[in-house]
C-alpha cells in the first residue's frame, strides 16, 4: 500500500510540499517529523 504523505506549513496549515511513499517508509518519516516537530497530513495514495 501507497500513502501520501503532505508536510503543513506551521502557521496556516496549508500543505508545503508532498510525497508518495510505501507503507515501510511511514514509520520512519513520522518519526523524523515528531523529533522535529513538523506537522504532517497522511493520507492512502490512489
Amino acid at each position: 500500500m501507497r500513502f501520501e504523505i503532505m508536510r503543513l506549513d506551521d502557521a496556516n496549515g496549508t500543505a508545503v510540499d508532498s510525497t508518495v511513499v510505501d507503507a515501510a517508509s511511514v514509520k520512519t518519516i513520522v518519526q523524523q517529523a515528531a523529533a522535529t516537530g513538523q506537522r504532517l497530513y497522511i493520507r492512502p495514495a490512489e
